[in-house]
C-alpha cells in the first residue's frame, strides 16, 4: 500500500536538485520508505509492466552489477504499476530461466501515485506505458541526475555506473568531469575568474 502523506502538493515534474518526494509502499523485500535510504547514494528506476522483455533484461544486467553499485555505496531500488504479487512471480521466474535472483526491492505502484509524484507519467495518465525512468539520488536525498527511455530501449547499466562515478567525483564542488570521463580518468578544475577558458580546460586533477 503506498502512504501518501508526504506525496501532496508534489508538482508533476522534478528537476535535479530537487529533494527526492518521500513514500512508503509494499515492495517484493517487505515496507519500504524513500528516506530509509539516507545517508547513502539511490539509483531509483522503474518500468512499464513486469514480465516484458525489454524490462526483464534490465533487470538480469542490473541484478549482475549490484555488487558493482554496492562497492560505490549506492543501493538500488526498482518500481512498477504492477502488484506486489506480480513482482514476485516474476522475479521468480527470472531466477529460474537465468539463474539470476534480483538483489533488491522492487515496488508495488498499482495506483500509479509515486509515478505520477516523480513525474513519471503525466498526473491524468490511465496506463503505465512512458514509465521507464531512473532517478539518482545523492546521501542527503536530493535528485542529481534523471534519466528516461522510451519503451523500446533498455537502458545502458555501464552508462548508469559511470554518471554515478561522475557524479561522486563532482560531489565536493572541486572537480568537474569531462565527455566521456572513466573512473581513473584525470578530472577538470572548474572555471575561475582569475584563469582563462583555454587553462582551466587543460588543467587536470587525478
Amino acid at each position: 500500500m503506498i502512504n501518501e502523506t508526504m506525496m501532496n502538493d508534489v508538482p508533476p515534474a522534478l528537476r535535479m536538485g530537487d529533494t527526492a518526494p518521500n513514500f512508503e509502499a509494499r515492495t517484493t523485500m517487505g515496507p519500504v520508505r524513500l528516506s530509509d535510504y539516507r545517508g547513502r547514494w539511490l539509483l531509483f528506476f522503474s518500468h512499464p509492466a513486469d514480465f516484458t522483455p525489454v524490462c526483464t533484461s534490465e533487470f538480469v544486467a542490473l541484478a549482475r552489477a549490484a555488487d558493482e553499485f554496492a562497492q560505490r555505496d549506492c543501493a538500488l531500488l526498482g518500481l512498477s504499476v504492477d502488484s506486489l504479487w506480480s513482482h514476485l512471480a516474476w522475479t521468480k521466474a527470472i531466477d529460474d530461466l537465468f539463474d539470476v535472483k534480483i538483489p533488491f526491492p522492487v515496488i508495488e505502484d498499482p495506483s500509479m501515485n509515486v509515478a505520477k509524484a516523480y513525474g513519471m507519467i503525466a498526473p491524468d495518465a490511465r496506463d503505465s506505458a512512458a514509465v521507464r525512468a531512473t532517478y539518482i539520488i545523492d546521501p542527503a536525498g536530493v535528485i542529481q541526475a534523471i534519466l528516461q527511455y522510451p519503451m523500446a530501449v533498455g537502458r545502458s547499466v555501464d552508462e548508469l555506473l559511470r554518471t554515478l562515478s561522475a557524479l561522486q567525483a563532482a560531489a565536493s564542488g572541486e572537480f568537474y568531469t569531462p565527455a566521456n570521463w572513466q573512473i581513473g580518468d584525470p578530472l577538470l578544475l572548474p572555471p575561475s575568474d582569475d584563469i582563462s577558458a583555454d587553462d582551466w580546460f587543460c588543467r587536470t586533477a587525478s
